[in-house]
């Protein structure tokens, strides 16, 4: 195989042009790795909702021409200076936020909020030069928090790349770049329910059920979904949820049904969807003296969290989490080894595939809300 290393490749990616217009395949060059940075090709990526967020640009600043993904896996293609844990043929997981190593959040072994390579959507360029590694007729397409996996090839820095085990099947773990490692790690690593504990999930999408997993595989005796779409809850028992809520069909706030249903409150909630009123739910439906709630959904920039601060002076604990807390490059690795020895599962969080050169269908699947994830394969 003749090597492209320090060559410009020229490779097919879909490009979004301008917002909420279909992504068009469109060949692309993609320009050699700069230091600290590694080209790799893709194999398998997946649509995530924050792509169809800011495909869609309604709340944020737009920046166009742009070529979204970032839940992928690939196989390294070249490393640019200063790169030593890589090198050409390792199989990785492209993160959108990174783990530099050097910083204050990455010695702490409390925090997964790297200084240098937390995640940033409005940046279109590397950080090594502020310019693009991608171009169409010589005219810069900008990239997507850092990673950019909707490319047959990409660049990426190296702190945003988990190495992981080659034998691990790219079109399976490469979900784990993102959603459903935030669901699993923020009841694993930040609610850490113990066994035979009560859990509430709130939300039922892909994150929602990955947090549902995290809760079946540490054992939780009961698993409380809450959503407003109950045609979700047949299938949300292949994660272990036990039993389900429906917010509309009850007079009194949902918390106050929870805490009826579990004689005070759950032992530990995760909320993943964003809403406010969900996430003060799920705090209040936390048992007092021990009962743990997790934030993980995004919410509107202008929401308020409001609560009674008697709840947190009856011992009612509230957390945040990004990321499920896992560091990427040192923490991912193992997540993939949970699937390698069947203790986690993956195959059911995939309801679609399609061909490379059908990538908008993922988008419909997404925007219709039908099935949690699409993989879309970069060979067809």
């Amino acid at each position: 195989m003749v090597s492209t290393a320090g060559q410009v490749i020229r490779c097919r990616a879909a490009v979004a042009w301008e917002a909420g217009k279909p992504l068009v395949i469109e060949e692309v060059e993609v320009a050699p790795p700069q230091a600290m940075e590694v080209r790799l090709k893709i194999h398998f990526t997946s649509l995530c909702h924050t792509d169809v967020y800011f495909w869609e640009a309604k709340g944020q600043t737009p920046l166009f021409p742009r070529i979204f993904g970032h839940e992928a896996g690939g196989i390294v293609e070249s490393v640019g200076e200063g790169v030593t844990d890589l090198k050409p043929g390792d199989h990785v997981l492209p993160v959108f936020t990174g783990e530099c190593k050097e910083c204050r959040h990455c010695k702490s072994e409390e925090s997964n909020m790297c200084d240098l390579l937390r995640i940033n959507t409005d940046r279109g360029v590397m950080l090594n030069d502020g310019k693009s590694r991608f171009s169409v007729s010589g005219k810069p397409v900008y990239h997507f928090v850092g990673t950019s996996t909707f490319s047959e090839f990409t660049v990426v820095h190296v702190g945003c790349l988990a190495k992981i085990n080659p034998a691990a099947p790219l079109d399976k773990v490469c979900i784990l770049s993102c959603g459903i490692s935030t669901g699993l790690g923020a009841t694993l690593n930040v609610a850490k329910p113990k066994k035979g504990s009560t859990v509430a999930i709130f939300g039922l999408g892909a994150v929602s059920l990955a947090a549902a997993e995290g809760a079946r595989i540490a054992g939780a005796s009961r698993i409380i979904g809450i959503y407003l779409n109950s045609k979700r809850f047949e299938e949300a028992k292949k994660f272990g949820v036990t039993e389900f809520v429906n917010p509309k069909e009850h007079e009194k706030p949902v918390q106050e049904v929870i805490v009826e249903m579990t004689d005070g409150g759950v032992d530990r909630s995760v909320e993943c969807t964003g809403s406010v009123n969900a996430m003060i739910s799920a705090f209040e439906c936390v048992h007092d003296g021990w009962g743990v709630a997790v934030l993980v959904g995004v919410p509107n920039k202008d929401d308020a969290f409001k609560t009674h601060p008697m709840n947190v002076l009856n011992e009612k604990t509230l957390k945040g989490t990004f990321f499920g807390n896992y560091k990427p490059r040192s923490d991912l690795p193992s997540v993939v080894e949970k699937y390698m020895s069947k203790e986690l599962e993956l195959e059911k969080f995939i309801t679609h595939e399609v061909p490379f050169a059908e990538i908008n269908k993922a988008f419909e699947y997404m925007l219709k809300g039908d099935g949690l994830r699409c993989i879309i394969r970069m060979d067809g």
